[in-house]
């Protein structure tokens, strides 16, 4: 993340610092949690398929290997918020009590990232390709989310669609609790609890009938 930082950073300063507080760490708070959606997705998607051998021999729930692997994307997503308060530290930013809601919006992106890769980790067996293709909507979501851009800069029209995407507003609380203070509102919050949890009903039904 932080090397993909310097470079976006040195692409995006001068067309959005101007308009965006703080926009290092706001960069840099997208990136890594964006980070967590690609490993957690990606090493989900291959865990049940590379412990085959293990899950036949051993009677454990199939549910174990993208579980895990959800684990250590989030476990990653903590060694890089230790990071990311370094770098609050040098721009002498000091958060607020509004901090405590990070761990819910953590948790909650915790939950979409399970809810893709429970169905991932069972299509990849029967469809190969399938890596392939999650990797294409994996760069098309970078570009879909907020994550080096504010989404009012976007058409309204392109707005209203993406505003769908749990990981928009998950984005703009994590940033509004962590750097600017601010506390969510009860619709702001509701939009991504309600997609998180229709997004891993969803996926657990997908997994389960495959």
């Amino acid at each position: 993340p932080l090397l993909i930082l310097s470079v976006l950073y040195m692409v995006f300063t001068n067309i959005f610092e101007s308009t965006i507080e703080h926009y290092p760490l706001y960069l840099l708070l997208g990136l890594i949690m964006w980070n967590m959606v690609v490993k957690g997705t990606q090493i989900g998607m291959n865990s049940t398929l590379s412990r085959g051998p293990i899950l036949s021999q051993i009677n454990i729930p199939t549910e174990i290997p993208p579980i895990s692997a959800t684990i250590t994307s989030l476990l990653m997503l903590c060694f890089e918020m230790i990071v990311f308060a370094m770098f609050m530290i040098a721009f002498q930013i000091m958060p607020t009590w509004t901090l405590i809601i990070l761990p819910l919006i953590i948790g909650l992106e915790f939950l979409l990232v399970l809810g893709l890769a429970l169905p991932l980790s069972v299509v990849n067996i029967k469809f190969r390709d399938t890596q392939f293709i999650w990797g294409i909507i994996l760069h098309a979501g970078f570009f879909l989310t907020p994550i080096f851009y504010t989404l009012d800069i976007l058409p309204e029209k392109i707005q209203s669609i993406i505003v769908f995407n749990p990981m928009v507003q998950i984005l703009n609380i994590a940033r509004d609790v962590t750097i600017y203070g601010e506390l969510p509102s009860i619709e702001e919050f509701g939009v991504p609890v309600t997609m998180t949890l229709l997004i891993f009903g969803i996926g657990y039904t997908i997994y389960k009938i495959i």
